[in-house]
């Protein structure tokens, strides 16, 4: 099992990330602060329809306060949806706010209510952490995926990323017969490839989702990231990988039996080739983002230097030990796809 480090040290948003997010339309003004959520005057814990702790806790606020909180969140969802047009929220209402004091940043969920058919969405209010940031904008840029998220000061709202959690996915659906063994096992495959290129870690089964697609004769799945906070922090290698980490074995262990491992080398290079593509398109805006995590401080000196020599012993390239900075590995990794190359 990988090592991570039980309190990571969060980053402040520098000078020269703000101005990245700015330019690139992400640094928006909010209309709540996560310190605006904090002062909470009870909490309730939240059970699942099995009457499991999830873990996360329902919040109150004081009567004086929760009118004012209430709008500002649909506000704020209006922000992120519709780009703040507050014409088309009149018919919301912000129905609940939870809070996970579980994990190391403690962010709130909001549950919006349509109030004229009763359906539902969840954003979440964070502190800005740099390492966070970073790494949702590589997977926005980098995976098959698009996340909408915005800084302001020292607070970050996301939207929620469907999808069953991983954990729950193996426990409830890996005897399902209708499972399609290989694409799942492909997708692992992929998945692991692009963490391991990106430098995410702590991808074990509660920090990603499976998106199910049906489709006339087949299904389709989509393994996503819904936890950044790991992005090129940690110095152990394998930290970055997903297939080392025990809980998720179930899903590992069906790739063992339903791929060989010329297969599995086949799909990896297929990611790569995905990847490098990706980042071909935005070349511009990659690249910005690399000079400016370049930069930036994100990892204690010593988890730079374990990393960066982890990686030259596995692609055998000395290049990898002048790398100074977290964002320099992570810069030098995406190079062994070749994309800057014309």
């Amino acid at each position: 099992m990988p090592m991570i480090s039980r309190k990571k040290q969060p980053y402040r948003v520098s000078s020269g990330l703000r101005a990245y997010l700015g330019r690139n339309g992400r640094d928006v003004e909010l209309p709540i602060r996560y310190e605006d959520l904090t002062y909470y005057s009870e909490s309730v814990p939240v059970y699942d329809k099995r009457g499991r702790d999830t873990l996360w806790e329902s919040v109150l606020y004081p009567g004086h306060e929760r009118a004012r909180i209430d709008r500002e969140l649909v506000d704020t969802y209006a922000t992120l949806r519709v780009t703040g047009d507050l014409s088309l929220m009149q018919h919301l209402v912000t129905d609940r706010v939870d809070v996970c004091t579980y994990g190391n940043t403690a962010p709130f969920r909001v549950r919006i209510l349509n109030t004229l058919n009763e359906n539902f969405d969840y954003f979440y209010v964070k502190r800005a952490d740099a390492s966070r940031i970073y790494g949702l904008e590589l997977e926005h840029i980098l995976s098959p995926n698009r996340l909408e998220f915005m800084v302001h000061d020292q607070t970050l709202v996301e939207t929620h990323i469907a999808g069953i959690p991983g954990d729950v996915f193996m426990r409830e659906h890996l005897e399902d017969k209708h499972l399609d063994e290989v694409r799942l096992a492909k997708e692992f495959v992929k998945f692991c490839e692009r963490c391991f290129i990106r430098l995410l870690g702590d991808m074990h089964a509660g920090n990603f989702v499976v998106d199910i697609t049906p489709d006339f004769d087949e299904t389709s799945y989509r393994l996503r990231a819904i936890d950044f906070d790991q992005q090129s922090y940690e110095g152990n290698i394998r930290v970055y990988q997903p297939n080392f980490y025990i809980d998720n074995n179930p899903i590992v262990f069906l790739g063992m039996k339903c791929m060989e491992p010329k297969t599995t080398r086949q799909y990896q290079q297929e990611e790569r080739s995905l990847i490098r593509h990706r980042a071909r398109s935005e070349r511009e805006r990659l690249r910005e983002l690399l000079d400016t995590m370049i930069a930036d401080e994100l990892a204690p000196a010593q988890n730079i230097a374990s990393l960066r020599a982890g990686l030259a012993e596995h692609y055998r390239d000395p290049r990898f030990l002048a790398c100074e900075s977290m964002g320099a590995v992570v810069d030098a990794s995406l190079r062994t796809l070749g994309w800057e190359s014309v």
